[in-house]
């Protein structure tokens, strides 16, 4: 009987410790996958600068569009690095920002046709696509972490050893969300009015 005991014991104690692996492993994934977001964000802060100076020398009346884009920039860099809920809404509004610069272009020919300017906006989309790259990586790896920190028996691992649910990164730009208006051709006519 006591060997039935030892053997219940010694099994519980192997699975807390199987556990327990997972829980660092999975919060590793998390580290690395926001260390991959970090990467992105820093490259497009620093292409910010020269996108605004070539924009702002073909379009200097668009300033108020500049100064919000360099101020989210300035804005983004100041939040604290790990602290992916204060990052997340100005990391958004920054890429909203940009896109709207960008498209500032279709009314500047000269700009549009400018090298500097294509390549900047070439590497901008690149560093786009990658940031969302690691975001998905990043989502999926806090959403398994989550899991485990929530589930039983493995929350019980987790409660003992200060393991804690991370922040999703999240854009917190509702045209992001929003649904596209699709219109193939001419308007739809207007809807009948019923006496």
């Amino acid at each position: 009987m006591e060997w039935i005991a030892v053997a219940v014991v010694v099994a519980l104690v192997v699975y807390a410790v199987l556990i327990y692996n997972r829980l660092v492993r999975s919060r590793q994934l998390a580290a690395e996958g926001w260390s991959g977001i970090d990467v992105q964000l820093k490259r497009r802060a620093d292409l910010v600068p020269n996108l605004v100076e070539t924009v702002r020398g073909y379009a200097g009346h668009e300033r108020e569009l500049l100064e919000r884009v360099t101020e989210l920039r300035n804005q983004a860099r100041a939040a604290p690095a790990g602290d992916v809920a204060a990052r997340g809404p100005i990391e958004g509004m920054l890429s909203a920002t940009l896109g709207r610069l960008i498209a500032v272009a279709e009314n500047y020919p000269d700009l549009k046709a400018n090298q500097n300017f294509l390549q900047l906006q070439e590497q901008l989309a690149s560093v786009e696509s990658e940031i969302q790259l690691s975001r998905r990586y990043y989502n999926g790896t806090v959403r398994d972490l989550n899991v485990l920190v929530e589930s039983f028996p493995s929350n019980l691992v987790a409660s003992g050893f200060g393991f804690a649910k991370r922040e999703f990164f999240e854009t917190e730009n509702e045209s992001d969300r929003a649904v596209p208006n699709v219109s193939f051709g001419s308007p739809p006519p207007p809807p009948r009015e019923t006496a």
